[in-house]
């Protein structure tokens, strides 16, 4: 045997920075090298996780040839000894969907206990607790008896949730979950071992015990003649004493150990259990890449009512220069500078041939990892993958099923015909597809008319219109009235996305939905619907909405992976995966307080205490695995420690195995430690001197303030008059507009702001006077809202917007009804909206416009009214700058308007309909018609001359206002302050 028999329980460790598996592998080869090769056969190899299992098996394969041993997992079932004796599992999704009907259920018996949005959280959340119980031999009792003074009465609803599930408890449940059967396959395989004990060698390897059930398999190996147990990162170096102050059995007032949050409390605990002594603990490999280091590690995590040892051991340590020389802490000034540090190292390593692994827990920085290699082509193997609500299929079922809650609005309309799976069925040699051609074309009418909300009827107008009439009319049986009300079973939701999601794929030459299911991320969108399926008989009956949020919560349990795309030595690990792979460098990143170690997850369920007394993990047990994970990776051969100083604006805090660290090596002097923490944190600065280098951009002369100036046939010829007022105060606006062509791009969903609210007061206004002008409406504050209220529905389709718009005419009908009695009396209503064209002959110029009224009295004279949904002018700006009514009476005076003949002007006002109510008279007495005519005569000669140049932001009402423009004229790079500087353009 493999093994010599002993009387103490078998324990083996390998220390710090080890690589486990390869360790693992050549150690089994060394003990059975003497004995046949069927011995390593027989061997029973129990591995913690299937990635170890696998790796494991790579490091045999990379070795000569033989016998593999029996490689299981210690969560599996399927052994043929137990299968026999064992139910089959109920799969997890399973599970979830039945809690999730029976906290449905639970809901509509009891309103009160939680909201329905809550279902599905509600539902994981107690699933995982039914799993914790279950793995730490917790039953529904030990809960229900604990003594709680609680007067809000959340624990009576806690314990209304934790009823339905007291069910699944049962030890004959013919449906055992995957957490309760493994309990009954270690109870089984114990109490087989304990009655006939197993003579081939068993090996338990890679795991901390940390769950209760692999806790007592590790103990029962531990005891078979031939059996052994092989901890990771044990730490050799940490005293007896140390040991025994990580478990005591003095009762504590919040039922925890000492060193829970120590790195190897776990091991403490199994020793305890065992009635073993660190001692016994024998080095199974050879000695850590970096002994001094670990020694160092070893003493900074010291649990903290025994940090006082820093004092007495820490002048003991080796040189800490030494120890230090393969580490770099780079404390970078924000994420961004971190992942772009950590990308140019990964880099370094990809170019040497060197195998590197970043291991950090948290998400963000490792995709901002990912995105600063992609400058340079390479993608790293991330051992978590892509989440599959991210992938290009899950980002379109999921688009797919908001369309049966959500209404169609534009935006939703083209994210869903942007995708790159929408109509995939196109023939992939075709250039422009009819999906193609008509995507930009329906965008562009969307943004150029304002159509918020498309309906069938409006695409298939669309389509009749511009040539797209087949692709428009699927596109329109396809998506639009998709909105379901009501409930309906589980399995029909998944029919009916499924079904729309490939004829949204298929497209409208319906060549087939097989682009969307194909590939990694396809086959793996498959599998989730197959299971949903598969499965859907044990869901509650749900909403739309409901639907939509199970089938998000459900694929985010999943991942992508694309390994035949990957740079092979260049890996993203989670903090698990620092046990199971070796690396030449480890990258530790983000090391912050809150990202590493993670701050718990809150439980709805039990408090802290509770959790104490009933015996189910606490927060301070994740800290220390957390640690462990920490002190593996740091052992390794060259390491990176780094971290970010500020994270949205805020300053961060060290992690505290990174503050323990870096304070014990400051004070020791002695050692060297201030030297080597100074050096790992130059090398560091090297580093970020190098990024600063990459991101510094190449230096560019700043624009400055443009005043273009095109040549004289490329000038306009003819403006709106409300573009006078443009001209004046921004000329590049009218250059950018009118010279260049260039137009603003609408927006998709047409906002309800202020233009919109113009334009809707307008056409209210026009329909109002047009009433009153030809069918004898009187003015009153009724009369007038009806209108309002007409416009709104016909115009504006959002009711939050109809109702404000609506209250703030209300505000002002009463004064509006007032004021138009009296304008009336004035004079007769004639013209509304009236179109006018006037000429310039001698510049070849026109100018038009439209009036928003004009009224005529006995005498002939003409009133001109211009309606402001804003601030109207002033008379002073109305002087210099905004001139429309102005011009508009110039433009009488000149005939611009058919079949108006004034014999003169008698008033012009700015009717407000704002906050500032009321009416605004323009200074005719100051400015004549025949003044501001010439002014704009010589404003227009000015603007034809070749030798003027069109300024940006020449007057502008607020400097803080904003121009269409201002990104084109580069604004920021100058400011108003600057001197114009003309150019001549072409």
């Amino acid at each position: 045997m493999i093994f010599e028999n002993e009387a103490k329980p078998r324990l083996f460790g390998m220390p710090p920075g080890a690589d486990f598996a390869a360790e693992l592998v050549s150690g089994l080869r060394r003990r059975v090298a003497h004995m046949s090769p069927e011995t390593m056969a027989r061997t029973e190899l129990y591995a913690n996780s299937g990635r170890m299992a696998r790796r494991i098996e790579a490091c045999f394969a990379e070795g000569p040839p033989g016998f593999l041993p029996r490689i299981r997992l210690l969560t599996d079932t399927a052994e043929p000894g137990l299968r026999a004796l064992l139910p089959e599992p109920v799969s997890p999704l399973r599970r979830r969907l039945e809690l999730t009907s029976l906290v449905s259920r639970l809901l509509d018996q009891d309103p009160d206990l939680a909201p329905r949005s809550a279902l599905f959280d509600l539902s994981d959340s107690l699933a995982g607790l039914m799993e914790e119980m279950q793995i730490e031999g917790v039953p529904p009792e030990a809960i229900a008896t604990l003594d709680v003074e609680d007067q809000s009465g959340h624990w009576e609803r806690a314990l209304g949730f934790l009823r339905i599930v007291q069910d699944y408890f049962d030890a004959t449940h013919p449906e055992p979950d995957a957490a309760a059967l493994q309990r009954r396959a270690v109870a089984a395989r114990i109490a087989r071992w304990q009655t006939v004990p197993p003579e081939h060698p068993v090996v338990v390897a890679g795991s901390t015990g940390s769950r209760g059930t692999t806790h007592e398999m590790m103990v029962e190996v531990a005891r078979l003649p031939q059996g052994a147990v092989i901890l990771p990162g044990f730490d050799f170096d940490m005293p007896r004493h140390v040991w025994d102050q990580l478990i005591d059995d003095l009762p504590r007032a919040d039922k925890s150990q000492p060193g829970e949050d120590h790195p190897q409390f776990r091991f403490a605990r199994l020793l305890r259990d065992l009635g073993a002594s660190p001692a016994d603990v024998k080095p199974w490999g050879g000695p850590p890449p970096a002994p001094g280091r670990n020694r160092l590690v070893s003493l900074a995590l010291r649990p903290a009512p025994v940090t006082d040892q820093w004092l007495t051991e820490g002048p003991d340590l080796p040189p800490l220069g030494a120890a230090t020389e393969q580490v770099t802490l780079l404390e970078a000034a924000h994420p961004r500078e971190e992942a772009v540090a950590i990308a140019m190292r990964l880099r370094e390593a990809a170019e040497q041939g060197q195998k590197a692994a970043l291991i950090t827990p948290d998400r963000v920085l490792t995709r901002q990892v990912t995105a600063a290699l992609d400058r340079w082509g390479i993608v790293p193997d991330d051992s978590a993958g892509q989440p599959a609500q991210l992938s290009p299929p899950g980002r379109l079922l999921r688009q797919v099923a908001a369309l049966f809650h959500e209404d169609l609005t534009a935006e939703t309309l083209l994210a869903l015909l942007k995708h790159p799976l929408c109509h995939a069925g196109d023939t992939p040699k075709e250039d422009r597809s009819a999906h193609t051609r008509a995507v930009p074309a329906l965008e562009a009418h969307i943004r150029r008319k304002g159509l918020p909300y498309p309906d069938a009827e409006s695409l298939r107008a669309w389509g009749e219109r511009c040539g797209h009439a087949a692709w428009a009319d699927w596109l329109a049986r396809t998506v639009c009235d998709r909105k379901i009300t009501g409930h309906q079973p589980l399995g029909e939701w998944i029919a009916a996305h499924q079904a729309l999601a490939e004829a949204v794929s298929a497209g409208s030459q319906g060549a087939g939905s097989r682009a969307l299911w194909d590939k990694e991320a396809g086959r793996t969108l498959r599998s989730v619907m197959e299971a949903l399926t598969r499965e859907a008989d044990a869901g509650a009956d749900l909403s739309a909405r409901n639907y939509a949020d199970l089938f998000r919560a459900v694929l985010s349990r999943d991942e992508v992976r694309n390994p035949d795309s990957v740079h092979t030595g260049i890996r993203i690990w989670g903090a698990i995966e620092a046990r199971v792979m070796g690396a030449d460098l480890m990258i530790l990143g983000g090391l912050n307080e809150g990202s590493w170690p993670e701050m718990p997850k809150p439980d709805p369920w039990l408090n802290r205490r509770m959790r104490a007394d009933v015996g189910l993990t606490l927060p301070e047990r994740r800290i220390g695995l957390a640690a462990h994970d920490f002190q593996q990776a740091i052992g390794a051969r060259e390491v990176w420690l780094t971290r970010a100083t500020k994270s949205d604006d805020a300053d961060t805090v060290p992690s505290r195995w990174l503050n323990r660290i870096t304070n014990l090596m400051a004070g020791l002097p002695e050692r060297g430690g201030d030297v080597a923490l100074e050096a790992m944190r130059a090398r560091g600065r090297d580093w970020l001197r190098k990024v600063h280098a990459l991101e510094t951009p190449i230096a560019a002369p700043t624009a400055k303030r443009p005043s273009p100036r095109p040549p004289s046939d490329a000038r306009p010829r003819s403006l709106r008059l409300t573009q006078v007022k443009t001209l004046i105060r921004d000329p590049y606006a009218i250059y950018a507009r009118n010279v260049l062509r260039l137009m603003p791009l609408n927006p998709l969903m047409q906002a309800p702001d202020a233009l919109l609210r113009g334009i809707v007061t307008h056409d209210a206004l026009e329909a109002f006077g047009k009433a009153m002008r030809d069918e004898g409406l009187q003015p009153t504050a009724e009369t007038f809202l009806q209108h309002v209220t007409r416009a709104l529905a016909e115009k504006v389709p959002f009711p939050l917007a109809r109702q404000l718009w609506h209250a703030r005419m209300r505000r002002v009908a009463g004064s509006f009804a007032q004021d138009e009695v009296a304008r009336q009396a004035r004079a007769g209503l004639a013209h509304i909206e009236a179109e006018g064209e006037a000429r310039l002959e001698l510049l070849d110029f026109t100018l038009t416009t439209r009036a928003d009224r004009i009224d005529i009295d006995d005498r002939g004279g003409a009133y001109l009214y211009d309606y402001k949904t804003g601030n109207p002018p002033q008379p002073k700006e109305q002087k210099f700058f905004d001139k429309q009514l102005l011009l508009t009476a110039a433009m009488i005076e000149r005939q611009a308007f058919d079949g108006l003949r004034p014999r003169f002007i008698a008033d012009a006002r700015y009717i407000g309909l704002g906050s500032n109510a009321g009416e605004v008279p323009a200074p005719l007495d100051e400015e004549p018609p025949a003044k501001v005519w010439s002014d704009l005569e010589a404003l227009i000669a000015r603007y034809l001359d070749a030798g003027q140049g069109f300024t940006a932001r020449r007057a502008m009402l607020l400097d803080s206002g904003s121009s269409d423009y201002d990104d084109l004229s580069r604004l920021g790079e100058w400011s108003v302050s600057d001197k114009a500087n003309p150019e001549e353009v072409s």
